[in-house]
């Protein structure tokens, strides 16, 4: 006899775009969004019996109209607003996870000044959010993915533990090049959302920037807690940071020398993850 243990079912892939018309400039938002519900659905499960379902070409339909009336100023407000139109909604509906994933754009800069209209596509740098919403409470967790970064000096690694398979020469200095990935809790509560983020997106790009490495490890640690001193309503970050190594490359065979300039990219690549929660 089996029997079902857990369901879910939503809506993934929703591609919204959203133009806030203003009288001096058009504000541009892309995102796609995904959709997640939990509740009692059993029936549909077991019986064919869909009575509660809620479509989810209905919960596409959703973000679309959500999304007129919606001013659309985060993410986030979004996310909340989007899972609370579920829940609230349908008393059968125990939570709704809403994920965002922003495109980023940027106005395209004439004649010294930003175009009020134009836009060109950013980095591979996405803005993203994940909001649950059920009946005991809310939690927001926001964060970046993608966020492309290096620095061609002040990164070290040495000391490490050697043994029999141990290849690697210890280095004082060397590129340091990664693709960030964050995601940070929020306290309950509404934020200012926007300033929460540009100070924990700046706040970690500072410290990559200007401290000297010793290891990825280190410096993960360092952003991450330089990450939570920006937004007192972060109460904890996780980080990932992939060792995106860039390899000398050995000119000797051709006779040349090779005095820290040029680099391969290789692969496979170290992995360095790590959490930090406030005291």
């Amino acid at each position: 006899m089996a029997h079902l243990t857990h369901d879910s079912y939503g809506k993934s892939g929703i591609r919204l775009t959203k133009v806030t018309r203003h009288a001096d400039r058009h504000d541009l938002r892309e995102l796609t969004v995904d959709i997640e519900l939990e509740g009692d659905f059993a029936a549909s499960y077991t019986d064919g019996d869909n009575a509660s379902l809620v479509a989810t070409d209905t919960m596409k339909n959703t973000v679309y109209a959500l999304a007129r009336s919606h001013p659309m100023e985060s993410p986030e407000a979004f996310g909340l607003a989007l899972a609370a139109h579920f829940v609230d909604g349908n008393a059968h509906v125990a939570s709704a996870t809403v994920h965002l994933a922003e495109q980023a754009w940027a106005r395209i800069p004439v004649d010294g000044a930003p175009h009020p209209t134009a836009f060109v596509a950013g980095s591979r740098e996405q803005r993203v959010c994940t909001v649950l919403h059920a009946r005991e409470g809310t939690e927001v967790v926001a964060g970046l993915e993608d966020l492309l970064v290096l620095k061609t000096t002040d990164s070290a690694f040495t000391g490490f533990l050697r043994d029999a398979y141990t290849t690697l020469p210890d280095t004082d200095d060397r590129i340091l090049a990664t693709s960030v990935t964050a995601y940070w809790t929020y306290a309950g509560g509404e934020h200012d959302w926007n300033a929460c983020f540009d100070a924990v997106r700046t706040a970690m790009l500072d410290v990559f920037a200007r401290h000297h490495s010793l290891a990825v490890q280190q410096t993960l640690h360092l952003m991450g807690t330089a990450a939570l001193d920006a937004c007192p309503a972060v109460t904890e970050i996780t980080l990932q940071l992939p060792n995106s190594h860039r390899l000398l490359v050995n000119l000797s065979p051709f006779g040349l020398d090779n005095p820290n300039v040029v680099f391969v990219t290789d692969e496979p690549f170290g992995l360095i993850s790590g959490t930090l929660t406030r005291e």
